[in-house]
Order: structure tokens, then sequence, then C-alpha cells
């Protein structure tokens, strides 16, 4: 968005004609200054909504249909409720928001297409980025003491939430704060979309991923960025291209890396069977994620104060240290022993899935989202997300042996109905569908496909027939490689997507002319990010409740982009 863009919006939402009351006047009585009930739900209102950033741009997005008094009473009644009930009912609470929400009219990013891919670019293009991507995440590990990525809020909502949608997460989150910053959210996104501050808040952008803007960004670390870091920086080195220095760099980053995703990260939970197993927390405890002091002072306000452990962090942990060879004893935990237990199946753990917000898609076989604590705490219900299975499938191929996962029934079993859940999802084409996701993209789903994929083909050959009998992943790729040939790049992309493109296409054996729009589109906006990186932040992952928050960074993009032009590189050295 240019600046021109940006002051044209803003102009357009502080003069807008106001028709109607407008979410301050629905809340203000009911929350700015009330004591007493749930003391949480107000601080959250005067922290995330009714700050002196956010009031102007929305003191004129008024609804008219609440001029009806009764409409406009039983939205307040309902945030009384909220407020004053020790054990409120939730979906009544919800219902009038929810109607709200269904007059909103969001959609998908949907890329216009193109049709010049331009010239294969030179070998010494594509090095020269490696390079610069590659030493943009050393010398951020070197000036942070980790690599940082970054929250973003996005207030206008995830299009995929509408009113019924609104109406399961409200239910089936667990904590009360995580229940009040989704009631309020969705409740603003309405004022939001239907008046002009919508330009404001979720501006156009070009292809799929959405850009962060830098001033709205909540730095942070969690050992899933550092077992992705490591991963990137893996395959920096892999390229022969780093410096005798950045490899010994690498090295010391990887080290010190690996280490905060198995020992700083490290926590106990109770398995199926009673005992403990270690596994992987979302967030460490204080000072380790090294919030921004912003974000510190504010977080508890927001209601993010309980973080658990989550099956994607623990698998990707894994992964990232036994790529890099570590010897740590945690990694001889056959982690799908205890994933069993969070595995759907016919019906009888149908119970996990608390907040099914994908539910167009048949869950059987696949592992729920959340570990529940020593304590039992889990804050946001839970859900499931196939992306995050093709993460527990290439953790188990990459470690298939030290698990005796051909050699133990009970394990086998559990990979293989996570592969028949993939299978489902893609024969129905539900894996183009960004609903189907929960935290991520469709394009990236094939991104990590590939990955998958390419674990998988590292496997011998009588271990591939054991696991896959039906031949599932040789489908499974000609159906996905046919997606990203077919509808991504041939579409207007960003950098991000172009990266998410060739890591897809290089891990599934593209043709290297398929491989020409995703290198030209990141070869020609090198330098898009100023003076401090590369390129810009753009989605990696996302949140759907309390609303749409945007997970990415510049850092994230540079590994992206160094992943995907490393496979690119190997495919054209092949053919040379």
């Amino acid at each position: 968005m240019t600046a021109r863009h940006l002051a044209g919006a803003v102009y357009r939402a502080l003069t807008n004609r106001k028709d109607g009351p407008t979410l301050y006047e629905v809340c203000d009585p009911v929350l700015l200054r009330h004591r007493g009930g749930d003391g949480h739900l107000a601080k959250f209102y005067k922290t995330a909504l009714a700050n002196p950033a956010l009031r102007p741009l929305l003191r004129r997005a008024g609804l008219p249909e609440l001029r009806d008094p009764t409409r406009f009473q039983e939205l307040q009644d309902a945030l009384r409720q909220a407020r004053d009930e020790e054990t409120p009912d939730w979906a009544a609470i919800g219902r009038p928001v929810a109607a709200l929400l269904d007059t909103v009219t969001l959609h998908h990013p949907r890329p216009g297409a193109t049709t010049c891919s331009g010239m294969e670019p030179g070998l010494a293009d594509i090095e020269r980025v490696i390079r610069t991507c590659g030493a943009h995440l050393l010398r951020s590990f070197r000036n942070n003491g980790f690599i940082p990525t970054f929250a973003a809020f996005n207030l206008i909502g995830d299009p995929d939430l509408r009113g019924r949608d609104f109406l399961v997460a409200l239910t089936g989150l667990d904590a009360r704060g995580y229940k009040n910053s989704t009631l309020l959210f969705n409740l603003a996104r309405v004022f939001i979309a239907r008046s002009p501050a919508r330009e404001v808040i979720n501006p156009p952008w070009r292809g799929v991923a959405e850009p962060m803007w830098e001033p709205v960004q909540i730095r942070h670390r969690s050992a899933y960025y550092d077992a992705f870091f490591t991963e990137a920086l893996l395959s920096f080195a892999e390229t022969g291209l780093a410096t005798p220095a950045e490899t010994d760099a690498i090295r010391r980053a990887n080290c010190e890396m690996v280490d905060f995703c198995l020992r700083t990260s490290r926590e106990e939970v109770f398995s199926r069977d009673g005992s403990r197993v270690g596994v992987i927390t979302a967030l460490a405890p204080n000072p380790h994620p090294r919030f921004n002091r912003f974000f510190t002072h504010i977080k508890q306000n927001l209601g993010f104060g309980i973080y658990v452990p989550d099956c994607d962090t623990t698998a990707c942990s894994f992964s990232a240290a036994t790529q890099a060879g570590s010897n740590d004893p945690i990694l001889d935990q056959p982690l799908l022993d205890f994933y069993a237990g969070y595995q759907v199946g016919g019906g009888a753990n149908e119970p996990l899935v608390t907040v099914p917000l994908n539910d167009n898609i048949d869950y059987d076989g696949g592992i729920v989202t959340w570990i529940d604590s020593l304590a039992g705490d889990r804050p946001y219900g839970n859900d499931l997300d196939p992306t995050l299975n093709l993460d527990v499938l290439e953790v188990s191929f990459r470690n298939c042996s030290r698990w005796r996962v051909l050699q133990t029934p009970q394990r086998l079993q559990t990979v293989q109905r996570i592969i028949r859940f993939q299978r489902r999802l893609v024969e129905s084409g539900a894996f183009t569908d960004p609903r189907s996701h929960i935290y991520y993209l469709p394009e990236l789903y094939c991104a990590y496909f590939g990955r998958c994929y390419a674990a998988f083909s590292m496997l011998p050959s009588a271990a591939r027939r054991a696991i896959d009998p039906d031949d599932s992943f040789s489908y499974m790729r000609g159906r996905i490689l046919g997606y990203v040939q077919d509808t991504l790049i041939s579409a207007e992309m960003n950098v991000f997507d172009a990266a998410l493109a060739l890591i897809a296409l290089g891990h599934l054996g593209a043709d290297r002319a398929a491989l020409w729009p995703a290198l030209n589109c990141i070869v020609n906006h090198a330098g898009e990010g100023g003076r401090r990186s590369p390129f810009r932040a753009y989605e990696w992952n996302k949140m759907k409740t309390p609303t749409r928050i945007v997970v990415g960074g510049p850092e994230v993009t540079s590994a992206f982009v160094l992943m995907g032009l490393a496979l690119a590189r190997k495919a054209m050295q092949r053919v040379v």
C-alpha cells in the first residue's frame, strides 16, 4: 500500500458519515468505568479496542441496525453477562454478535492470472540471493542473540470465521480471558469491516501471503521458530556457498537453537498411560520468549497469560535436532506412542476437537494441536490442523529406525492413519480450501508436503512399501504438484508465495521450467526489504482466534527464500 493510499484511507475513516451507534456507544457504558465482575473483560476492552490509536478510526463507524433499541439492548445485555456472571452461557452471549458477523463480507486473496514468467534467472543471481539471505539470518542471530519472529494483529479478522464459527470458538475455547478477547475482537470486526476503517486496517496486497505492517509487529522467540531457522541454516550450509566464518557461525547458532528447543523449552506432561513424557512448549517461561517491552506490559491484559505445549512445536523441534545431529536423550522417546493419545478415531476421540473451525474435513486419523500441561491447562481448547500432521509424519520418517516404527505395530498404525487422513484431504481437493487449515495457508501446506515427501523418499524402498502400501504419497504428490503448477505459479505472486512454490516444486521433482516464475519473482524483488533485510515480512502462519494474528518477519522470509532457492539451484545443477 502506498503512502497516498494510506492517507486517503485514513481521511475517509475520519470523515465517514456516522450511520448508527458505534462500538464505543455499545461498550463504553458497560466496560469503560465498571468495577466488579470479571475485571479482565474491561481491561481487555480498554487495552485493545478503546485505545487512543483505534478510537479516532472507529468513532464514526456506526451500524444502522443498532438504532433498533431491542437489538442494541440485546448486545449490551450480552456484554453484561460476560462481565458479571461467574459461569456465563457463552452460546447465548455470542448469538447477537454472531448475527452481526454474518452481515460482513470478507474473502481470501484472489490474485489475478499472469502469463509472463520471463527467462530463467542465471545461477549467479540465485546464488547471490542465497548468500544475502544466509548472511541476513546470521547477522540477526549475532545482533539479537536469537533470530526473531514477529506477530501482528489484523483486526479485520479471518474470512473463514463467520457467525457459526465464532460461536464454535467461543464455546470451545477453555480460558475465560481467551473467550473474552474472542468476544470483543469479533464484535469490533463488524464495525471495522463495514466502515472505511477496513481500508486502513486491511489494505490490499499482491499475491496470497499477507504482508505485515512493521509498526504493529510484536517480537518474540519460540522453539517452533528456532527449529525452522535451524533447518534454514542447515540448508545454507549444504549449498556450499557459506564462507568458512559463516559455516562456523551456522554451527554455533544451530547448537544454541537446538539447545533452546530441547532444554529451555522442554516440559513434562502426562501420556495416556499416566507416565511422564518430555515435550516442547509453544513459549518457554519468561524471559525466554524475548517479548519486546510493549507486549510484555500488555499481554496479560489481552488474555495471553497461559501457554501450553503443542504437538507441532514438539515434532518440529525433534526433527530439527535430528537433522542437526543432536544426541539428546529426549530424541529417543518414540513420540508416536504419545501422539496416539491425541489421535482422533472412530468417534471415540472426537471430543478432543473442541474448536472444529475446519469441520468441512474428516478428522479421523489426525493428531490434534494442543497438549494438556501437567496442571491440566488447555486455554485454546483443541483443534486439528492438516499441516501439523505433515510435521508429525516428517519427524516419524526421520526417526523411523530409532523409534522402531516398522517393528512396532501400534506405531506403524498411527503413521498409516495419519497418511489416510492426508490422502482423504487431498482426494477431496479440500487441501486447496483455506477453511480446511487452522494455522497455515494451503500454499504452505503444499510446501510442507514437499518437505514431508522428501523425508519419506529418503527411507529404504522396503520401508516405504511397508508404511505406504497403497502408494498414497505418489498419488498425493501428483495432485499437489498439479495445484502448485496450475494455480499458484500461474497467478500473481509475492516473494513469500514464490518461496513456498519453489519448496514444493523442488521437493516434488517438478520440471526445471516450472521453477522460472517463482525464481523471477524472488530475484526481481530482492532488496524490497530496504536497508535492514533483503525482503519484507509476510504471513507464515496465523491464528483465527481471538482475531486474525499473523506471524512472520523479514528473517522468516529470508529463511523460506533461502530454502526455496537452494532446492531450485540443486535442480538446475542436476540438469547441467
